[in-house]
């Protein structure tokens, strides 16, 4: 099993989280971006830059993960690919995408774009709370404690 992370929109508490799970289970992590990042010396830890644009990161990880891995966000058309694959996914929020939930995720995702484009102001998400990272680090040892 190997861990890959949707990294340009990913809260840092949450990268933080992975890095100390990536020490304690000795499981490979790699961190997907557009951008240049700083991770923790670690032969558990990588990073893998990607050229800007739109799609490139999450096309790679596509590419690159396989059944046992899991990948890590928020990103419901991403999620859907690489449950396709037989990946899991999980999002920051500790929500894990399940073939039964992704397609209810990806309608609504597809009604509010289309909301957004006739002009209704949606507001976003949440602000990311204690409670949200509480939930994603339970959902991340349940899945890890697996392996």
């Amino acid at each position: 099993m190997q861990i890959w992370v949707d990294a340009d929109a990913c809260p840092g508490v949450i990268k933080t989280i992975l890095y100390r799970a990536a020490e304690r289970k000795q499981v490979m992590l790699t961190l997907v971006a557009n951008q240049s990042l700083s991770v923790p010396p670690s032969p558990y830890i990588r990073t893998l830059r990607v050229e800007a644009g739109f799609d490139i990161a999450d096309n790679e990880i596509v590419q690159r993960c396989e059944a046992a891995d899991l990948v890590i966000t928020a990103d419901i058309p991403l999620a859907a690919e690489v449950l396709e694959k037989g990946a899991q996914a999980l999002n920051p929020r500790g929500e894990l995408y399940t073939e039964h939930n992704i397609r209810q995720r990806l309608n609504m995702r597809d009604f509010m774009d289309t909301m957004r484009a006739s002009g209704v102001q949606t507001g976003g998400p949440a602000p990311f709370s204690q409670g949200d990272r509480q939930a994603f680090a339970n959902a991340l040892d349940k899945i890890l404690a697996k392996i």
